[in-house]
């Protein structure tokens, strides 16, 4: 089954999130074709998390917890994923009631 290249889905991500109100922004683009996607969700508290798509068992893709606690500290596995992978996209989103849309229909 082939998948959406990840500089079109990291487009529709981001307009999914500003049709919500919710800021969005590019921290890193990586490959537009087949780079893999960090989603870093800042609750502006001080806090954050960051997702990356995992392959499960059954083949399906989900989106796990990379990091979580104080937003420097995701910050620095942040960085740390990418400079082992230099392709990498992180797309940034600032929502203080913690909503990323990762589950929300179409975005699989």
């Amino acid at each position: 089954m082939s998948r959406l290249a990840a500089g079109l889905w990291v487009d529709a991500y981001r307009l999914r999130c500003e049709a919500e109100g919710i800021p969005v922004y590019i921290g890193a683009r990586g490959d537009a074709t087949a780079g893999a996607i960090l989603v870093k969700l800042a609750t502006l508290d001080g806090r954050a998390r960051a997702f990356q798509r995992i392959t499960a068992l059954d083949g399906s893709r989900p989106w796990d917890v990379l990091a979580e606690g104080d937003e420097p500290e995701v910050d620095a596995a942040i960085a740390r994923a990418r400079r082992f992978d230099p392709d990498l996209w992180v797309v940034e989103i600032e929502d203080r009631l913690g909503r990323h849309l990762l589950d929300s229909p179409g975005l699989d």
